[in-house]
C-alpha cells in the first residue's frame, strides 16, 4: 500500500517548478527594474567623469631612446605607484557591481524592447581590444548590422576626428539610443582618447618617444600581461632588445598578423603555431627587426605609462610559467634552462 503522502510528494516537483518559474520570472523582472533605474545614474556618473574638467597630469619619461638610456626617478616611481593604484581602485568602473548589472542588462534584447529605441545603455571596452573587436561591442548594443559595422570601421581611416588602431581607450562609454550613429561614437571615442592619452601627452614627451611609438609598445605589453609591474619589465627588455638590433618575437603580433592575413581565422587572437613565425606581415616581430607599423590592440593607460617608463633591467628574455609566474633571464641559454625546468622543454 502506498505511503499517504507518496501522492502529494510524486506531485510536487509539478508544483516546484511554477514555483520556481514564477520566481525566476520575478528575479529577472527585479533585475531589469533595477538596471531601468540604475542605468541613467551610472550612465550619468560616467558622462561626469568623461567630460571631468579637472587637467589630468601629464605623463612622465624617463626612457631616452636616443642615449639608450632610462633614469630612475624617486617621483617618478611614486607617481605610478599612485596612478596605478587609483586606476585599479576608482577609475575601472566597470568592476562596480551596479555598472556590471547595468552593462548584462542593457545588453539584453528584453531590456531594449521595454526601453525602445531611445534607450540608454553602456558600453565596455576592454583593453587588448583591436579595433574590430570595438566596432563589435559598440554594434552589438546599438543593433548595427554587418554593413553598418563596416562603415564604421572604414569612416574611422577617412572621416575626421581619424582614429587609428590603438587610440579607443579601455572603458565604459554610455550610448544614448539605438539610433546613435557610426560618427556619433567614433566622436565619442575620440573624445576619450584627447582626455586620457594626447592631451597628456607633453610636445617634449614627443620628440622623446613620438606617441605611436608608446601606444605600439604599450599595445604588445597589454597583451603580454595585465600586471602594472611585469609590464614596466617588459617594456625595459622590449626597449633592450630595440637597442641592439634584437627582434622583438612577441607573439601577440604572430596573433595579430594571422588574424588580419588569414580568413580562415575562427578568432582574433588565434593561438600562434610555430608555423606562424614565418608568416608575411609587417607586423611579424619574428621576421622584422624593429617596432610593428603600429599598434596591435588598445592598450590601458597603464601600458601606456609603462612603454614611457620601463624598469631598468639586463634581461632579454621572459615568459610566464603554468602558475603565471614571471621569469626573466639576461641570456638565452638562462632562458632555455628556466623553460625546461618549468615546462619541460625548450631549445
Amino acid at each position: 500500500m502506498p505511503h499517504p503522502t507518496a501522492k502529494s510528494r510524486t506531485s510536487s516537483p509539478s508544483v516546484w517548478s511554477r514555483v520556481t518559474s514564477i520566481s525566476s520570472f520575478a528575479v529577472v523582472t527585479l533585475a531589469i527594474a533595477l538596471a531601468l533605474f540604475s542605468l541613467p545614474t551610472v550612465i550619468a556618473v560616467d558622462l561626469k567623469f568623461a567630460r571631468s574638467e579637472a587637467p589630468k597630469p601629464a605623463f612622465p619619461v624617463t626612457v631616452n631612446p636616443r642615449t639608450q638610456t632610462i633614469t630612475e626617478d624617486p617621483e617618478v616611481e611614486a607617481f605610478l605607484d599612485t596612478h596605478n593604484t587609483s586606476l585599479q581602485a576608482s577609475v575601472n568602473l566597470a568592476g562596480d557591481y551596479i555598472t556590471k548589472l547595468a552593462l548584462f542588462i542593457s545588453s539584453l534584447p528584453v531590456y531594449q524592447s521595454l526601453a525602445g529605441a531611445s534607450a540608454s545603455g553602456l558600453v565596455e571596452v576592454k583593453a587588448g581590444y583591436r579595433e574590430e573587436e570595438v566596432a563589435t561591442v559598440f554594434a552589438q548594443q546599438l543593433g548595427w548590422n554587418a554593413a553598418q559595422k563596416r562603415v564604421f570601421l572604414k569612416q574611422l581611416k577617412v572621416a575626421e576626428p581619424v582614429m587609428n588602431e590603438g587610440e579607443f581607450v579601455p572603458g565604459v562609454y554610455p550610448v544614448r539610443g539605438l539610433l546613435m550613429t557610426p560618427g556619433d561614437v567614433q566622436i565619442m571615442l575620440n573624445e576619450r582618447f584627447l582626455q586620457e592619452i594626447k592631451n597628456r601627452y607633453s610636445t617634449s614627451t614627443e620628440r622623446q618617444v613620438p606617441l605611436t611609438d608608446a601606444l605600439t609598445i604599450a599595445s604588445m605589453l597589454e597583451k603580454e600581461t595585465k600586471d602594472p609591474e611585469e609590464m614596466r619589465i617588459i617594456s625595459g627588455i622590449i626597449w633592450n632588445r630595440l637597442w641592439i638590433g634584437m627582434k622583438l618575437q612577441i607573439d601577440a603580433t604572430l596573433q595579430y598578423a594571422k588574424a588580419s592575413t588569414d580568413p580562415s581565422a575562427k578568432s582574433w587572437w588565434p593561438t600562434p603555431l610555430p608555423k606562424d613565425k614565418y608568416i608575411k606581415s609587417p607586423y611579424n616581430t619574428y621576421q622584422n627587426k624593429g617596432l610593428p607599423p603600429g599598434p596591435i590592440s588598445n592598450p590601458s593607460t597603464a601600458a601606456v605609462l609603462a612603454a614611457l617608463n620601463p624598469k631598468k633591467t639586463d634581461c632579454l628574455f621572459y615568459f610566464h610559467d603554468s602558475r603565471g609566474v614571471f621569469h626573466c633571464t639576461e641570456t638565452y641559454k638562462e632562458h632555455v634552462t628556466l623553460l625546461r625546468k618549468y615546462y619541460g622543454q625548450g631549445k
